[in-house]
Order: structure tokens, then C-alpha cells, then sequence
């Protein structure tokens, strides 16, 4: 693992640090309109489990995602470009929120940025 994945996990505050931006990520998404149907029924707890580990392996961190394949997980869900890129935004506003600096947003996105062909369903 390269120093920059490895030094984003650090500059995101470690694990605590990642759970308060992934709160602040649900809460956003929470709010919003457009992206509340994908989440209809969803256990939104385990989600956020799952979320604070895919953030923290895509970043260099110590713990690894036990969550379901990204294309098994979303499939069915019909979700589109701009919902996945809303999404992106969000987690973007919330990484901001959380004091994280630009590089390590930028290492971020583009790490979660190739999930798209997973998750996307257009």
C-alpha cells in the first residue's frame, strides 16, 4: 500500500475520525430527497458499519470490508449516474466537515470513484 492511501487513513482521524464523517455522510443522505428511495428498508446501522470499513480499508487503514460484493449489494437498485455522483458529493461535503484536506478527499473519491461500474445500473 502506497504512503499517500496509507497516510489518508491518518489524516482522516482513524477509525473515530472516519465513523464522525461517515455520520455526517448518512445524515446528508438522510436529507436527502432524491437519494432516500435507495434506502427504503435498508438496515441503516449495518450500513454504516459497512461504510466505516470500506472507508477505512480504501484508505490505508487496518480492518477489511466484510460487507457484501458492491455489485451484489446494489444490484436491483436501479441506481443511476447522478445518484451515484450525488452520493459522491455528499460523502465529499462530509469529508470537508469532518477536517479532512484536500488530498485526502481527493484519494477518496477517486478510490470509491471506481466502484462506479459496481454500483451503477443506468
Amino acid at each position: 500500500m502506497s504512503d499517500s492511501v496509507e497516510g489518508a487513513y491518518q489524516a482522516l482521524g482513524a477509525h473515530p475520525g472516519i465513523r464522525r464523517a461517515v455520520e455526517q455522510f448518512y445524515d446528508r443522505i438522510a436529507a436527502d430527497t432524491a437519494l432516500t428511495p435507495f434506502f427504503v428498508g435498508a438496515d441503516l446501522d449495518r450500513l454504516r458499519t459497512h461504510q466505516v470499513e470500506l472507508l477505512a480499508a480504501a484508505v490505508g487503514g487496518p480492518s477489511r470490508y466484510s460487507g457484501r460484493e458492491m455489485a451484489r449489494a446494489h444490484h436491483g437498485l436501479r441506481i443511476t449516474d447522478a445518484a451515484f455522483d450525488r452520493v459522491l458529493g455528499h460523502l465529499n461535503a462530509a469529508l470537508v466537515d469532518a477536517g479532512a484536506d484536500e488530498r485526502t478527499i481527493r484519494q477518496v473519491l477517486r478510490t470509491l470513484s471506481q466502484m462506479r461500474l459496481d454500483i451503477v445500473e443506468d
